[in-house]
């Protein structure tokens, strides 16, 4: 039953600058269109095709039923038109299981009567907006990843709803802390000023965590795992797993008016009327998350707990690692709090289920496969299955009831991935054997290899012949060696991006697939521009000044700032009454929040707001302090050999190897 492993047993010149960047070929990549399936593939997916039950169209018949208004071209933030490759017969280079849910995906495509009373907007970003009917208006619950799509969106309801839309939206949620599900703030306020914002327990922290201080390093692998860069069409972009894609604009974030569950895993609050009793869910699907139950309604808004697939108990962009089987308890007490009379169930993602009965049966498989995943990847680690190998090893080992259901599937998560997500959360990625403690960093690596299977020339020979064979994983992972060794190696290069591409054919999972054809893409045409912006301006102006400063402190060159020695500051920040102490010290920048001035170098007293339009590069410090907008006593100079070590990121880094070492 190893749904990844059917599609593969059955296989069993470019110039960059300095940066990586191509330049020379630009007018390529713009047309790039990929290469047919080989022989391979095609049978691999027609082999995986055989175990799949395309009958069960509950799925589609949820996602179609109570469209109220359609989204047109005009409208929609995603233009539906580019996917009108995806027709009824999947193409041989797409997974037959990733083309049904691409299918799915298509299905939503406008506003949704969820039940009297809720209503969604489907289709115009990667997330759903939920608008749900209050005493005086609405309340907005999770508002998509972009200020213009979810203006564009509200404005489409408001203009389309049967009930109430000329009222205003009164109050803002945000079910958990992932940036498709606030981005969109700052365009539901630009329309209605005096919403009041709610969030999940430590709501901003977790955002800063995870789309900040990681920030440039998750947009650039967040646009391989979404295929920023990608065409669409059937060799390239096929869907994104949660919905059709992510739309375009800007990230922003209005910092919550009030934060929930911060007193325990339960609180029941009213509001604008409307009785809501939330349940901490962090730690699940989100480091911060939160699920809805709105009794009146016998409603249950599960976040991003549930959707019509697997999720990531480790996403591939990179984030924290979830609790998975937090994940299956959470569920499993949503179950036993609500289950006995909740008549519909809504998301983050995917379309309604309706019925009590039907709304218990998937509750219980999406319990149990998080459940599952957790409980037998510590099975088989503790019969001694190694972090590489477990990824197959769990998928030899799905019970039956699970393997059939389409919304069990690994769309987003993979079997394989999040087997290894929990196997790291319990164990590391160190699986002890000695040979893996201390290996050679990644390119001297991969000269030592090459040089031991008898150079280049005889590892390609070699693998040109396991490529006719279809045998793609294990050539991905020889011409990766000769490719990092030596990255002007033409014939690698091609070769590894031709064996990149069949197994972005044969991948399930939409993420995989994306990663596969960016790889394959950056071989032969370097890379391009496309990867959003997470650690947006408007999401660091929100950061608190201790946060400000913990982001500086990542930006430090730790040897530059060990040459300067011991330098002291007091931060002081009128505009919030905040007074920060930092020590530049042993080429680390640290800070603490204290109540007074101490002794030190220097005290540097500015706004907050200043010191953000000093890091996102719109003010200087010299021009604040000409201005008398910012005051320095003791050493003037302080601040500026603090700024002197701090590096820019390369927001286009090098992930598969596009220049010489």
């Amino acid at each position: 039953m190893n749904r990844s492993l059917i599609t593969i047993s059955v296989m069993a010149c470019l110039s960059f600058n300095a940066t990586g960047a191509q330049h020379e070929h630009d007018h390529i990549s713009v047309s790039y269109e990929g290469k047919d399936a080989t022989p391979h593939t095609v049978s691999a997916n027609k082999t995986m095709a055989k175990t799949l039950n395309f009958d069960d169209r509950a799925a589609f018949e949820q996602s179609s039923k109570n469209l109220i208004a359609e989204l047109d071209e005009k409208t929609a933030a995603i233009m539906r038109s580019e996917f009108e490759y995806l027709t009824d017969k999947a193409p041989d280079s797409i997974n037959p299981s990733l083309h049904r849910q691409a299918q799915l995906n298509m299905v939503a495509n406008g506003l949704y009567k969820v039940r009297d009373g809720i209503y969604q907007v489907r289709g115009t970003d990667l997330s759903n907006l939920t608008l749900i009917r209050s005493d005086n208006g609405w309340i907005a619950y999770d508002v998509l990843l972009t200020k213009e799509a979810a203006k564009l969106s509200l404005e489409f309801a408001m203009k389309n709803l049967p009930e109430g839309g000329e009222l205003p939206v009164v109050a803002m949620i945000y079910s958990h802390s992932h940036a498709d599900h606030f981005g969109g703030a700052r365009g539901v306020q630009e329309l209605y000023p005096d919403v009041k914002v709610y969030g999940s327990d430590n709501i901003t922290k977790e955002i800063v965590d995870e789309n900040v201080l990681a920030g440039n390093a998750m947009s650039r692998r967040a646009a391989y795992q979404y295929g920023a860069t990608l065409g669409k069409h059937d060799h390239g972009i096929v869907d994104a797993a949660l919905g059709k894609g992510i739309s375009k604009g800007e990230i922003t974030y209005v910092r919550p008016d009030y934060t929930l569950n911060g007193k325990g895993k339960w609180e029941t609050l009213t509001i604008d009327g409307l009785e809501m009793i939330f349940m901490d869910a962090s730690g699940t699907e989100a480091a911060s998350e939160m699920i809805t139950y709105i009794p009146s309604m016998k409603a249950l808004w599960t976040a991003e707990l549930t959707y019509q697939g697997m999720h990531n108990i480790y996403t591939l962009r990179g984030a924290k690692v979830r609790d998975s089987q937090k994940w299956s308890k959470d569920i499993n007490e949503m179950i036993n709090a609500f289950g006995s009379e909740v008549e519909t169930l809504f998301a983050s993602h995917s379309a309604p289920i309706w019925g009590n009965e039907e709304i218990n049966d998937f509750l219980r498989l999406q319990r149990d496969n998080y459940g599952f995943v957790h409980n037998q990847t510590l099975r088989l680690a503790n019969q001694g299955v190694t972090i590489q190998d477990i990824g197959d090893a769990i998928q030899e080992v799905i019970p039956e009831s699970i393997f059939k259901a389409w919304h069990t599937n690994g769309y987003h998560g993979t079997y394989s991935h999040n087997a290894k997500a929990v196997y790291n959360m319990y164990l590391g990625y160190f699986d002890m054997n000695p040979a893996n403690l201390n290996p050679l960093p990644t390119q001297p690596e991969a000269v030592k290899f090459v040089e031991y299977m008898g150079g280049a020339k005889n590892v390609i020979s070699k693998a040109q012949a396991d490529f006719a064979q279809g045998e793609y994983r294990f050539v991905a992972t020889a011409l990766n060696k000769v490719v990092m060794a030596d990255p002007g190696n033409q014939v690698a290069r091609h070769l590894l991006a031709d064996t990149y591409e069949q197994l972005g054919y044969q991948a399930e999972g939409a993420g995989w697939r994306n990663i596969y054809l960016t790889g394959a893409q950056e071989l032969r045409f370097g890379i391009k521009p496309g990867a959003p912006k997470s650690a947006s301006a408007d999401v660091i102006s929100e950061m608190d000044l201790p946060t400000l400063f913990d982001f500086l402190a990542v930006k430090v060159d730790s040897l530059k700032a060990a040459e300067l020695g011991l330098i002291t500051m007091n931060i002081v920040t009128p505009d919030n009454n905040k007074i920060l102490y930092v020590e530049m010290s042993n080429g680390n920048l640290s800070n603490i929040e204290v109540d007074q001035v101490k002794k030190a170098d220097a005290t540097l007293t500015v706004n907050q707001a200043d010191i953000t339009r000093i890091l996102l590069g719109e003010a200087k410090i010299e021009v604040l302090l000409k201005q008398g907008k910012a005051n320095i006593t003791g050493d003037s100079k302080a601040f500026d050999k603090i700024a002197s070590t701090l590096v820019e990121f390369d927001s286009n880094f090098e992930i598969v190897p596009l220049k010489a070492h």
